[in-house]
């Protein structure tokens, strides 16, 4: 028996409760008091992890109960629902919903889902004799269900109203959402007491994390897009209503069930595509804007056909029924671009986007960079350096003065040409360097740009000093002592919420140096005379009664300690895995399939690429030795030609007395012996030319 004073509970069926809307609907209802809409002051404001209200508030109150399907499984956990229901077939799912009071059928994200509640309310009519209860039917449809509607009196500045409902005229792919809503209607004139059916047509939804504007969001907070597209010529007013305003309008509807059974719920705002996509731009991310091709929207995979579509909206609208007979607590009733800063900050909290800052110190060559690469790689954090920040403002301020003058602007670009021309003659009288005065003004603007400020940076070997430390994070207007906080509150935004200090012995900072390749060493500081210089000026900065460290011991950040001891961990593999213990999980969007599949593609493309470059320079390097080994070869060979002819000119002059000494002396003596041999053919020939040759030897004479 229910408790005296505690009216029965309500069951509330929602559909896709995994889905955007669907999901705040459900959490918005679980963690109101129903009924609080009845009172003067009541107020029902949702955040995402608010606990359930305390038995105690809910005393002469009727309490809710969420139950609803899921477009399926997952490991998200949903505390606020009693039951899900996955994959029901159609006669599962109407015992499932005779057994509830209220049945809200959400149509504004899948237009799957209009032919699935067209069978629930036309099922739930059929059955209405055996309903053991009243029962309320809510469809959450779209506005685009007014896109073609004709203008009030042919009049723009006419807003369209609850009242004008039938004559409303749908978008071309919104019309089964106009058939259903008329069905809706049409199902509650029968037994109003027992089946009461309600259409609410919402405006494009947005907050709590965004569902439709969530690409704007997330491209202006990531950063990587310097302009965030404006679709359309953008002059277009789109009706849109908070996911907080628009689920306690549905909480009202089923407290005071108001006579009107069409209800538009849409904010006070007529704000335009380009008015929004402006201010989340100027908020969040980039500054600016650039008008683009409506068919480019088609290009972001993560807009579905829905969005687009209700992105091409142009009505101006006003709710006069839920501002009349409904008694809404408004989050957002001036509409997004009145209510961005708050949005931006519900956006954060939803999606758990917070900035991680870090700065890593250290002695020369001991591997910040490179460790920066791959935590600034594994967290999503913009690498902030001394070297790249001033070529990246120097850049920048020469690209303004480079631009073509506009009126709006001359003062800017005069401004920057002035800032450009200080900056480049401070760096000639410091031998290519800036002093602190300019550098840390680069270094302060940058650690406060957008990018920084929303996903954090990974602060690369700066401040050195103490007093580069004091100058960079302190208020220089307010040193009060008004807050506690030892942080100074203008750099409270910027001061690092982890310090890593890297160090290792002088000998391997030394060795590292010596083994650097000549490509890595040419033109920077790592030449071993320059090097041994900075390496004794850190120690001797290190062994100062003030230090770097100091200023963040000063604001209680504890340094970490890493000793960099492996010459055979060119990756920092283990500084990484100590810096991941320290910092947690990224804060940050992981990436999506899609920029998984691209990173993956171009590691393959630079992998392909690395192995042609080896297999070309092996290549390279063979036919080099091939032709070393080919002009080698043609040397010798021509060499030994020459040697040959010297030997065979050497010889012919040898041979030369030789053979007139024959001729004169041996041939004349010789030739009658032979004759005479081969006449008398001897047995013996040798023995008888030798006989010859002895008796007729002209020196026998």
């Amino acid at each position: 028996m229910a408790e005296q004073g505690l009216k029965r509970t309500k069951r509330v069926f929602i559909n896709n409760l995994d889905l955007y809307s669907s999901h705040f609907i459900a959490l918005f209802l679980s963690s109101s008091v129903p009924g609080a809409s009845l009172e003067a002051d009541g107020k029902t404001a949702l955040k995402e992890d608010d606990e359930l209200t305390e038995e105690s508030d809910h005393n002469n109150k009727v309490t809710f109960e969420i139950v609803g399907t899921v477009t399926g499984k997952s490991e998200t956990e949903r505390p606020h629902v009693l039951e899900e229901y996955d994959q029901l077939k159609r006669g599962e799912l109407l015992d499932k919903l005779m057994d509830c009071d209220v049945i809200v059928f959400n149509v504004t994200e899948q237009a799957c889902e209009v032919g699935d509640a067209s069978w629930a309310v036309t099922a739930l009519h059929s059955n209405i004799n055996m309903f053991d209860g009243p029962k309320i039917f809510i469809l959450i449809s779209s506005v685009m269900t007014w896109a073609l509607s004709r203008l009030v009196d042919d009049n723009p500045e006419f807003p369209f109203t609850d009242e004008d409902y039938r004559t409303r005229r749908a978008h071309p792919n919104f019309k089964k959402h106009i058939d259903l809503e008329k069905l809706v209607v049409k199902m509650g004139k029968t037994k109003r007491t027992t089946f009461c059916t309600y259409v609410v047509a919402s405006g494009l939804q947005y907050g709590m994390g965004e569902q439709a504007f969530h690409p704007f969001f997330k491209m202006s907070w990531v950063g990587k897009e310097a302009l965030i597209p404006v679709f359309g010529g953008g002059a277009n007013l789109s009706p849109t209503i908070h996911i907080n305003d628009l689920a306690s309008v549905i909480q009202n509807v089923i407290n005071l069930m108001p006579k009107p059974c069409y209800l538009l719920a849409v904010d006070d705002s007529h704000d335009t595509m380009e008015d929004i996509v402006k201010t989340i731009a100027f908020v969040l991310g980039p500054r600016k804007t650039q008008n683009k091709p409506f068919e480019d929207a088609f290009l972001i995979p993560e807009f579905t056909q829905m969005e687009i579509d209700s992105f091409s909206a142009n009505l101006r609208m006003e709710a006069v029924y839920v501002k009349e007979l409904l008694s809404i607590p408004w989050v957002c009733e001036a509409g997004m671009v009145a209510n961005m800063e708050l949005l931006v900050e519900q956006y954060k909290h939803t999606r758990g986007l917070l900035p991680v800052r870090l700065c890593i110190l250290g002695s020369p060559a001991v591997g910040k960079s490179s460790l920066a690469d791959r935590i600034c790689r594994k967290y999503r954090l913009n690498h902030v350096k001394i070297k790249d920040v001033i070529s990246e403002t120097i850049a920048h301020l020469e690209a303004m003065v480079c631009a073509e003058p506009d009126a709006e602007i001359r003062d800017s670009v005069a401004e920057a040409q002035k800032l450009l021309d200080t900056l480049k003659e401070n760096m000639q009288q410091n031998e290519g360097r800036l002093d602190d005065q300019h550098l840390l003004t680069l270094m302060k603007d940058k650690l406060m740009s957008e990018p920084c400020s929303n996903q954090g940076f990974v602060l690369d070997g700066f401040p050195k000093t103490y007093e580069q430390a004091r100058m960079l994070f302190s208020a220089e207007e307010d040193e009060s002592e008004d807050s506690k906080s030892k942080i100074p509150p203008n750099g409270r935004s910027i001061i690092p919420d982890f310090l890593f200090s890297l160090d290792a012995s002088d000998d391997f900072l030394k060795e590292r140096v010596l083994n650097m390749p000549e490509s890595v060493v040419q033109g920077t500081s790592y030449r071993y005379d320059l090097f041994l210089q900075r390496l004794a000026t850190y120690r001797e900065n290190n062994m100062e009664d003030v230090t770097v460290l100091n200023y963040f011991d000063e604001l209680d950040i504890v340094p970490h300690y890493i000793e960099i001891t492996d010459s055979d961990d060119p990756e920092y593999l283990l500084a990484t895995e100590q810096i991941v213990q320290a910092v947690g999980p990224p804060r940050n969007y992981a990436p999506s399939s899609q920029e998984v599949a691209e990173e993956d593609r171009k590691r393959a493309e630079e992998e392909l690429m690395q192995q042609a470059q080896t297999r070309a320079e092996v290549e390279r390097h063979e036919a080099q030795e091939e032709e070393e080994r080919a002009r080698s070869w043609e040397e010798w060979c021509t060499l030994l030609e020459a040697e040959k002819d010297e030997t065979n000119r050497l010889l012919d002059a040898e041979s030369l007395s030789l053979r007139n000494y024959l001729m004169e002396h041996v041939m004349p003596t010789l030739t009658p012996g032979l004759l005479q041999c081969c006449n008398e053919r001897p047995e013996e020939p040798l023995d008888f030319l030798a006989e010859y040759l002895f008796k007729n030897n002209p020196l026998n004479y």
